[in-house]
Formats: C-alpha cells, sequence, structure tokens
C-alpha cells in the first residue's frame, strides 16, 4: 500500500523525541513524501503546525506516531471516527504496538515509502454507558475496558451477561474485558490468556476475584457483553484504554461489543506479533 500524505504524532514530554521527530520529517522529505506535523509535535520540533490529533487523522493517509503504546492509543480515543493506520516508533522500550525502535528510523521511513511495511487489523471496542435505559455515551477502544472498585479497598458485585444470559456475578476487584490486542496489557496482568490479534474473540478477566473458581472467559467478538454493578452501597468506575475513570450512576449498565471501526496497524515485513511477543516476554527462541 503506497503513501501519499504522513500524519506524524509524538509523546513530546520523551526524551530524545525532538530530534527524531525533525529526523523522520527530513527523511520522508527527501522522498518528496508530504508530512502534516500535529500541533504539538510541530512546536517541539519547530516545525510547521499541521492541526490537532483529529485534523491530523482526517488528512492523512497513515499516520506515524513517535511514542510508546500509550501514546497509539491516546491517538486511537482522539481520532475517533476519522481512525487511519498507524505505524509506531517506539521512544523507549519495545512495545507491544510499536514494532520498530527510533534507532531504526530510516529503515521505517523506507518500508513505509517503498509500501513494504505490511498490516495487523485489530478489533476495537464499543463501550456505551447507560442508565434508565438512556445512553450516557460511547466510546471505543483498542485495549479493553476496565470496571473496577477505584481506590476503595473492597471487593465489589458485578453482575455479567452475554448475550442476554447471565454468565455469574463477579466478587472481585474489577472485571476487564479485552481485545486481542488488549489481552497482553492489564489482562495478562491479571492472570488471562494471551490472545492472537486477529483470533476473534474478547476475553472477560475477573481482577482478584473472592471465588477461585471465576476464572477468564473467552467469547466470540460478535458477542455482547453486559456488566452492571450488583450493589449500591460502594462506588463503581468504569475507565476505558486507561483513560480518566469515570464513576458509575446509580442503576449503570455498560453494554461492549465489537465496534465497527478497525485499525490497521502498521508493522516492518520481517515482524510479527509472535516474534514482538517472543522478545517482549523473553521466550525462548527470542534473541534477547
Amino acid at each position: 500500500m503506497r503513501t501519499k500524505t504522513i500524519g506524524l504524532i509524538a509523546h513530546t514530554e520523551k526524551a530524545g523525541v525532538a530530534k527524531l521527530a525533525r529526523d523522520v520529517i527530513g527523511e520522508f522529505k527527501e522522498r518528496s513524501l508530504e508530512v502534516i506535523v500535529e500541533n504539538e509535535t510541530a512546536k517541539i520540533a519547530k516545525q510547521k503546525a499541521g492541526g490537532s490529533i483529529v485534523q491530523i487523522a482526517q488528512r492523512s493517509d497513515l499516520i506515524v506516531v513517535l511514542g510508546g503504546d500509550g501514546t497509539i492509543l491516546n491517538v486511537v480515543a482522539m481520532a475517533g471516527k476519522n481512525l487511519k493506520p498507524i505505524f509506531g516508533i517506539n521512544v523507549g522500550s519495545l512495545g507491544f504496538l510499536t514494532c520498530v525502535n527510533s534507532s531504526a528510523y530510516r529503515e521505517a521511513v523506507d518500508a513505509i515509502v517503498s509500501g513494504r511495511i505490511s498490516y495487523s487489523k485489530r478489533a476495537l471496542l464499543s463501550v456505551e454507558l447507560r442508565t434508565n435505559k438512556r445512553v450516557l455515551s460511547t466510546v471505543h477502544a483498542l485495549n479493553d475496558a476496565v470496571v473496577s472498585r477505584g481506590d476503595l479497598s473492597r471487593l465489589i458485585r458485578l453482575n455479567a451477561k452475554v448475550n442476554g444470559e447471565a454468565l455469574t456475578e463477579f466478587n472481585a476487584d474489577g472485571l476487564i474485558i479485552a481485545t486481542p490486542t488488549g489481552s497482553t496489557a492489564y489482562s495478562l496482568s491479571a492472570g488471562g490468556p494471551i490472545l492472537s490479534p486477529e483470533s476473534g474473540v474478547f476475553v472477560i478477566t475477573p481482577i482478584c476475584p473472592h471465588v477461585l473458581t471465576n476464572r477468564s472467559v473467552i467469547v466470540s467478538d460478535s458477542s455482547v457483553i453486559e456488566i452492571s454493578p450488583g450493589s449500591k452501597e460502594y462506588p463503581t468506575f468504569l475507565s476505558v484504554d486507561g483513560r480518566e475513570p469515570v464513576r458509575l450512576p446509580p442503576k449503570a449498565q455498560i453494554a461492549i461489543c465489537r465496534a465497527k471501526a478497525m485499525l490497521q496497524l502498521g508493522f516492518l515485513p520481517d515482524v510479527s506479533f509472535f516474534s514482538v511477543l517472543r522478545h517482549k516476554l523473553k521466550w525462548t527462541g527470542s534473541n534477547v
């Protein structure tokens, strides 16, 4: 896939990212590709400002993100319905969503310009918050939706349904509903399985459940998952892709399903999900 217009967005607080941004812009311009630089990125890189994240997403064919997994999650959230394919260049340690370190930026630019990068199609969650049958908000998530107790040091009860059928009432610190992409994030830390990115499933993982038989449950990504607090006594919070938690109102219900939108995540031709997994987790077969 040939790319004509590059959108560039950086995590501006990362050390060395200003120089990296200038270097990447220079490499693209040498190859006669148009680069539109996000406003805050342009400030630190001393470049012409091209607009907000939303405007960059509207105007570009491919978004190059300089940062880490969190930066990509933020771009996905901000871009919304204007989401375009994303290629991540990591500033720091290798992440699960970024396939190349900053030292290899020339290799990344060469692959993008020549159309040699491959794309992994990543499902997104549509997370709908309702109360009294009224929809309060709908947001998308690349990684996960987390319903939790917040700072309160006690268990909460959460009723879970799948396609209208009761699953169970979880007595736990919280519940994680994750995409395959998010299976290597909070869900993995909570003991959930690692899912292949295009496996077509979601995983429901309880956080520190009181009942030891409560384990992760894998469901089809065509499912509708409904979560509602089982008790009104204690506050319950919703956080989507690690964003600021929102306290659930009385009689709240969260409905989660696969979003219509999908992220195309770019990788170098010789990089796969499993090679990143081996590298990141230092498994046998890794060169680390």
